[in-house]
């Protein structure tokens, strides 16, 4: 029996469980820390159960508080639904994703999403991967197109937040590509954040001459000024490999192929559904 529990404990407990810290949630929500401890304490009482272990380090949810975590998003998502339903305030999705991607395959998305949900407006936002997973696992974002590789998310050399799901819904190619005639020794890398850069890490020996631009679109104008060779993504090379202002190198094996992956936050699939669909067609 969920005794005096409210919503906005619900709220509460979500904001503690994504910052780790009472105060860093308060910050969040506008609250004195004081209010935010109450509202906690609140719920665990309401519940018959303790949410969170309190450390030295900060608040780490417990078992029976990962379980809540699994849940709440939803919770709060049918209470938006119906407050929506009540008010006819139409809903809103965030969507998140790479630069590269956001130019390539978010036109699409946001089509098919116009096709099937003409009631959603929808808000595109990018950004780098950290700050797309650190969006998703705090709700800001309600899902996001990134590249990864293997079958968890981080596979290819980064540290996802908890809690987040994914689905695999294309494959990106990976073209080592140079002007003709031009430097084809030095590598042109983006910065160190960035998938395609651990994808060289893992493909190219640390001895290999390199130099560090700031993202891959200037890696690949550099490498069309005859300035170095580049790994690209294909479908930021296809064009110029077709009209010959770029021409393939072979790459060392093995021969990479990264993953487009849709991450959102576990628990938020029904609310989610419709951009799910949209983004995984």
């Amino acid at each position: 029996m969920l005794v005096g529990v409210e919503l906005r404990h619900i709220r509460v407990f979500v904001a503690v469980a994504r910052a780790g810290t009472v105060v860093g949630a308060a910050g969040e929500l506008g609250l004195a820390p004081a209010s935010v401890s109450e509202q906690v304490r609140r719920l665990e009482g309401g519940l018959g159960v303790t949410l969170f272990e309190r450390t030295p380090q900060g608040m780490r949810p417990t078992e029976a508080g990962r379980a809540l975590l699994e849940r709440a998003h939803g919770l709060l998502d049918h209470a938006e639904d119906v407050r929506r339903a009540v008010t006819g305030q139409r809903r809103r999705v965030t969507i998140g994703a790479l630069e590269t991607l956001a130019a390539t395959r978010l036109p699409g998305v946001v089509r098919r999403l116009a096709e099937r949900r003409p009631d959603l407006d929808v808000d595109v936002r990018t950004l780098n991967r950290k700050e797309l997973l650190a969006g998703v696992a705090g709700g800001g974002l309600d899902a996001a197109l990134l590249l990864d590789a293997g079958m968890r998310i981080g596979t290819l050399g980064f540290a996802p937040p908890p809690g987040l799901d994914f689905i695999d819904v294309g494959e990106v190619a990976l073209r080592l590509v140079a002007a003709p005639g031009g430097d084809a020794g030095t590598l042109l890398v983006s910065p160190p954040e960035c998938s395609i850069r651990m994808a060289v890490e893992r493909m190219f020996p640390a001895r290999t001459p390199r130099r560090e631009l700031t993202s891959i679109a200037t890696a690949r104008e550099w490498a069309r000024q005859g300035l170095g060779r580049t790994l690209l993504p294909d479908f930021a090379v296809d064009a110029d490999l077709a009209s010959g202002a770029l021409v393939p190198l072979d790459p060392p094996p093995p021969a990479p192929v990264l993953a487009l992956r849709l991450v959102w936050l576990r628990g938020r699939e029904p609310a989610l559904r419709d951009v799910l669909y949209a983004m995984s067609a």
